[in-house]
């Protein structure tokens, strides 16, 4: 029998222990995707307990506390963060297989020392033990600790980007702070409050927001405005990539009539968010970014409790509908007049797994080694099998070497084990296939390669 999560952790072959301690564990953190709080990197914030740095805002924990019969008080409600954090400590023997238990004590191991399983008869000394730590800790340090060398939050085009600003003028600062453009709540033409919403975005640079022409020149002003603070990366959800051709007069009317109140058909979102994302992404070709397209989620599921709590709190699951068409035709046109910018394609449901790997092969190029990428295992997928399942689709239609690996989507100050998590698996990965006489045992390219998609990939591609 194996120690508990013991510096082999994972690996289960001398070739993956040696490919991960010799090679993958010193590599830099690159964060390229994160929902971290500008906020709260500024200025430095400090937690009075592990609930707050660990419980708010992870909805991952919220729905396995939820399914494990949790009131909803000790989740999202009035309880005390103590009383938060014993809910938490009560259901996490019961997450055998699931990744949170894996990253709960990666995180306890890492930041604060403590080897032991957290359960409601350790919850009162871990509460203590952390509570103490972290009186010597703050945001800033917390990325410290974990070797982050550079990060990318993601904003709104309204945001005035003013903590970015100060995290930039401050010099004690080392890890490189970038914003990433998302402009989702410009895209979806059909969602509540939309109207409200352009008229705050047109507010952000002195404009009133009328009319297409007027929407373009706001959202291009925006993207340059994000460029000149360091900005590399845009980011996208939909449940699928829509596509319908729209000329501009067509995307006109559309958004005319949304902005008077009146309600659109499909083809008339899907037509103005199509010709809205070709406007884009040209742009982003232009400045050399990356546009990151995240496919698959089913959002707000349970309405009693989206109109109780609101979105993004733990009710969201898996789209089933078809993707391939409309990504291919949007691509594509891209594709056609030379404008396609390096593309990260993240998929929320492994059975599209080879939809994607594939897809990526369709627009490859000598712009960029990995032009297209199969961005690493997403939300419901980020587990071990789904890991994977996403890196062997990758090498099986593509070139594993050229991924750029892994990023944390995550809240919270003390997730990036997550990479940890991701290096151990891929080490394993390779080193099972080594050992198995399916790659030769050249450990100079085999590590080579580690320190690639755990680092230097993602690094060059994005130049972060």
């Amino acid at each position: 029998m194996k120690p508990f999560m013991d510096k082999d952790f994972l690996l289960q072959t001398e070739t993956a222990k040696a490919l991960y301690h010799n090679h993958a564990k010193k590599m830099p953190i690159i964060d390229y995707h994160c929902h971290l709080s500008p906020q709260e990197i500024a200025e430095d914030k400090k937690y009075e307990n592990i609930t707050q740095v660990w419980l708010y805002g992870d909805h991952y924990k919220w729905r396995a506390m939820r399914s494990a019969g949790i009131e909803e008080r000790f989740i999202t409600g009035d309880a005390t963060d103590r009383e938060k954090f014993d809910a938490w400590a009560k259901v996490m023997p019961q997450c055998i297989g699931n990744p949170l238990y894996h990253w709960t004590h990666l995180e306890l191991q890492r930041f604060f020392g403590i080897t032991e399983p957290l359960c409601p008869a350790t919850a009162d000394k871990i509460w203590c033990e952390t509570e103490e730590k972290l009186k010597t800790m703050s945001a800033r340090s917390l990325i410290a600790m974990s070797n982050v060398e550079a990060l990318c939050t993601t904003d709104d085009p309204a945001d005035d980007l003013h903590y970015h600003e100060q995290i930039t003028a401050d010099p004690t600062l080392t890890t490189k702070v970038y914003p990433t453009f998302r402009p989702d709540k410009a895209a979806y033409i059909g969602a509540p409050g939309f109207a409200d919403y352009i008229a705050t975005l047109g507010k952000a640079v002195g404009t009133e927001i009328t009319d297409i022409a007027t929407l373009e020149q706001v959202l291009l002003t925006r993207i340059d405005y994000f460029a000149a603070h360091g900005c590399r990366l845009s980011d996208h959800a939909f449940a699928t990539v829509p596509f319908v051709s729209f000329t501009k007069a067509q995307a006109d009317t559309a958004l005319r009539a949304r902005l008077g109140g009146m309600t659109l058909t499909t083809e008339q979102e899907e037509g103005y968010q199509t010709y809205l994302m070709q406007v884009m992404a040209r742009k982003f070709h232009e400045l050399g970014w990356t546009m990151q397209l995240h496919i698959g989620p089913m959002r707000n599921n349970n309405t009693a409790m989206f109109q109780r709590l609101g979105p993004d709190l733990g009710f969201d699951s898996i789209y089933d509908g078809n993707i391939a068409q409309g990504l291919s035709r949007f691509l594509d046109s891209l594709a056609l007049d030379d404008c396609l910018p390096k593309t990260v394609l993240y998929n929320l449901n492994p059975a599209f797994n080879y939809v994607i790997g594939t897809m990526c092969g369709n627009f490859q190029n000598a712009d960029a080694p990995g032009k297209i990428q199969f961005g690493s295992a997403w939300w419901f997928c980020d587990h071990k099998d789904g890991m994977e399942e996403q890196m062997r689709t990758l090498a099986n239609l593509g070139v594993l070497a050229r991924f750029v690996g892994m990023l944390t989507d995550s809240r919270s100050f003390l997730s990036y084990p997550r990479h940890e998590y991701f290096r151990r698996i891929l080490c394993n990965l390779i080193g099972n296939w080594v050992e198995n006489g399916e790659y030769p045992a050249d450990m100079e390219t085999l590590g080579r390669m580690v320190e690639d998609i755990s680092y230097y990939n993602a690094k060059n591609y994005l130049k972060l």
